[in-house]
């Protein structure tokens, strides 16, 4: 997908959230902006080893 594309199904999920969340959108958009991109990195892994191993993390748990 390009960048191009992106940016219109972000419009658009937007355009299409709750009113109640506009302002916490805008300020995650805010708050990514002034991140340094290699802490936003390993966010983004992160969050993609959580999804990834969900099941495992849940057994874990128990």
């Amino acid at each position: 997908m390009s960048s191009t594309d992106l940016k219109q199904e972000i419009i658009k999920a937007i355009d299409d959230a709750p009113d109640s969340v506009l302002s916490e959108i805008l300020d995650y958009l805010k708050q990514i902006k002034v991140t340094p991109e290699k802490k936003v990195d390993l966010s983004k892994n992160l969050i993609k080893i959580l999804k990834e191993d969900k099941e495992l993390l849940h057994r874990l748990a128990l």
